[in-house]
């Protein structure tokens, strides 16, 4: 007799170590900054105070610290829906509540340019991973709540500095060298702002686990005008990448000191978390 399977992974790693990112409880704050290069970990860790690094294991490296008083951690995800997946089941596996992408994102439409600042109230769903989550109809969107944090302090960032802010949908592709032109026009005549490679895996899990998640990009290239830089160093992406932490972090202050959560809380039903959706194979 052939012997059934009932091992559920995210069951046997709850609470404990966690097997990719070297994460336990108590060691990461109910907030984090997710990356996805390990060296822009260090990058948001010189903001913060009593900053240690906690583990850096693969492509998932990990530092807590505090700003302002509230615990911050900031995971790397590495690149691509696969990875950053594990990285956000296994983080909210330890207790974080609370993740806030910051990353690079490829333009789409005219008038953005390289250090400019994207912050998206959803993401079309280009990815593989998510399928194995959600029907394909789902939609994968941040918290509302934690996105307008993003947006304001974005707004109030920008003063006196010279980067745009943008703000709309975007998309979330697997494939960086098989977007063709026709796929990037196809994404531009839709309206969608700009492409990148891992939001919509945060979105659609954390919805799922009813977290809360959002994202602030800084603009690497345009891939509508041809306004990209492949073989040297960007120091408009750079500066663009400071600007987006920055924001979260700011982001994060007047999500507590408005008390967005318990908006959240009053205004949403009370979902059955232990139901999940399972694709036909």
């Amino acid at each position: 007799m052939t012997k059934k399977i009932n091992l559920d992974k995210s069951k046997e790693t709850l609470g404990n170590l966690q097997y990719h990112i070297q994460v336990a409880p108590g060691q990461v704050g109910k907030y984090v900054l997710l990356p996805g290069d390990p060296d822009r970990v260090l990058r948001i860790a010189k903001y913060l105070d009593h900053a240690k690094e906690i583990a850096f294991h693969r492509e998932h490296r990990t530092w807590t610290g505090t700003y302002k008083g509230i615990t911050v951690s900031a995971t790397s995800t590495g690149m691509g829906c696969p990875s950053t997946a594990i990285a956000v089941e296994e983080l909210a596996n330890v207790g974080v509540t609370h993740f806030i992408r910051v990353g690079s994102t490829g333009a789409l439409q005219p008038g953005m340019h390289i250090g400019d600042i994207v912050v998206n109230s959803g993401s079309m769903r280009l990815d593989g991973t998510t399928r194995y989550y959600v029907h394909d109809g789902f939609p994968a969107v941040p918290d509302t709540f934690l996105t307008r944090a993003l947006f304001e302090a974005a707004i109030n960032h920008q003063q006196g500095r010279g980067f745009n802010v943008f703000f709309g949908l975007g998309a979330a592709s697997d494939a960086f060298y098989a977007e063709t032109p026709e796929l990037l026009q196809m994404l531009s005549d839709h309206r969608l702002l700009n492409v990148e490679m891992e939001s919509s895996a945060i979105y659609t899990i954390a919805t799922l686990r009813g977290l809360k998640a959002g994202m602030v990009c800084a603009v690497s290239g345009n891939l509508l005008t041809g306004e990209v830089v492949y073989d040297r160093a960007n120091p408009g992406l750079i500066q663009g990448w400071e600007d987006a932490i920055q924001i979260a972090l700011e982001a994060i202050v007047m999500y507590e000191q408005n008390e967005f959560e318990k908006m959240t809380e009053k205004y949403s039903p009370k979902f059955d978390y232990t139901r999940r959706y399972h694709p036909q194979y």
